[in-house]
């Protein structure tokens, strides 16, 4: 596959427009975690508040996504992303002029759930003008729009420390209209009829034993991804004693490489496959998280948190590479489901460092805990290899990396013999 054949085979403005959406999603999705050193202090959070506070949305998140997924499948993704990208704006609107207390925050970080739900319209929006070969690439350059978290770790801090934090709520609502213009005016849904998916369809994929195991992967890979994003500015500020712009300076940098890796992700799992590169990804990824559990110097913190989310990024791309090689006719459908299990993988890391943080004392337990998470998922893929290269396609098996290349090779071989 070639960057030409790429371009000719889609749709540019789509592709863009779902980047967008997603980025603006993303970054509306985790504003209360470079904010929450500012939330905290006012309202003398203790570290279990904290993280429940910035684990909220993406709780939220899991919630609507499989939603968006049955209106993309029902109504396509560009109807549901002007719709979602409309409501995003409420819960802005109220953190802006109406909540006073942490509960009425607490209810805002559900509503926010609307903006990480975009993942689930965004993507199917911009693979399905692509083949199958190439829908790695495509989700991946879309999916990338979890850059938009570098927008809020970087801005968000100072204009908080220049207007109030709660005035950057308000601030935010501008770059969610634009975005909602733009793509208004670019996206465009893929030619072909869509087939409408009744609830059979829904009980028979729920039912697929690999639907489980793709909820469990990406709850690891995104999961890991979105709790870390949301959490890491509370992480930086009370470890390290930094300040609050400092701690999102550290923030952005380490987002900044899962960010841009994931098309990289999902460019290298469409050339070598999505389940070789992900076995290698958590491996790598463990031994990231171990090495900050030993709570080291700050720089040495900041380069291996760098380095695990830039693996972490490319491990998104490698799970929706491998996605509709299984499910070709339910990619909305399980983006949805499978995004929801992402969601709640990242809910619940959070929470888990908050609530380890004042059990133990230390940041460490939990990041131990994350490193054993990711030694599950590599071991869940070793064993799932066998069972995978008998049940799923032969052809997907190959694109997947579940079948060696020598093996596709030795097959054309005799297929001509």
């Amino acid at each position: 596959m070639s960057l030409r054949d790429f371009r000719r085979a889609g749709h540019a403005p789509t592709l863009f427009a779902a980047f967008l959406y997603f980025d603006v999603s993303f970054m509306v999705w985790v504003i209360l975690g470079p904010l929450g050193p500012f939330i905290g202090e006012a309202y003398k959070l203790t570290a279990t508040q904290k993280g429940f506070l910035t684990a909220l949305p993406l709780l939220g998140g899991s919630f609507f996504r499989p939603i968006i997924g049955w209106c993309t499948e029902r109504f396509g993704g560009r109807r549901t992303g002007l719709v979602g990208l409309g409501i995003t704006v409420i819960p802005l609107l109220l953190a802006w002029q109406v909540a006073d207390s942490f509960s009425a925050f607490l209810a805002l970080g559900l509503l926010l759930g609307i903006a990480g739900a975009s993942f689930a319209a965004a993507l199917p929006l911009a693979s399905s003008w692509y083949p199958p070969e190439q829908q790695g690439l495509a989700m991946g350059i879309a999916g990338a729009g979890n850059s938009g978290s570098l927008l809020a770790t970087l801005f968000a801090p100072r204009l908080a420390q220049a207007i109030g934090w709660r005035s950057v709520f308000g601030l935010f609502i501008i770059p969610v209209v634009i975005v909602w213009i733009v793509f208004f005016l670019l996206a465009k849904e893929a030619p072909g009829q869509r087939r409408i998916k009744r609830w059979a369809d829904y009980a028979a994929v729920l039912k697929m034993g690999d639907t489980g195991w793709f909820c469990l992967l990406y709850s690891l890979t995104f999961g890991g991804f979105v709790g870390l994003t949301s959490y890491l500015s509370i992480f930086f500020h009370d470890q390290y004693h930094l300040t609050k712009v400092q701690s999102g300076d550290y923030t952005t940098f380490v987002i900044l490489f899962g960010s841009f890796l994931r098309p990289v992700g999902g460019a290298l799992a469409d050339r070598v496959g999505g389940y070789r590169l992900l076995v290698g990804l958590l491996g790598a990824v463990a031994l990231c998280m171990t090495g900050v559990a030993t709570l080291p110097a700050p720089g040495v913190a900041l380069a291996l948190l760098a380095t695990g989310m830039g693996l972490l990024g490319m491990g998104n791309g490698s799970v929706f590479q491998l996605l509709p090689q299984r499910f070709p006719e339910s990619v909305g459908l399980l983006t949805g489901i499978v995004g929801a299990a992402g969601g709640l993988g990242g809910f619940l890391l959070p929470s888990l460092l908050g609530i380890l943080k004042d059990k133990t004392g230390s940041f460490g337990a939990g990041f131990a805990v994350l490193a054993a998470l990711a030694c599950t998922g590599l071991t869940v893929l070793v064993l799932l290899r066998h069972p995978w290269r008998r049940t799923w396609p032969r052809e997907a098996a190959y694109r997947a990396g579940i079948v060696p290349r020598s093996e596709e090779l030795a097959d054309s071989y005799a297929a001509t013999v």
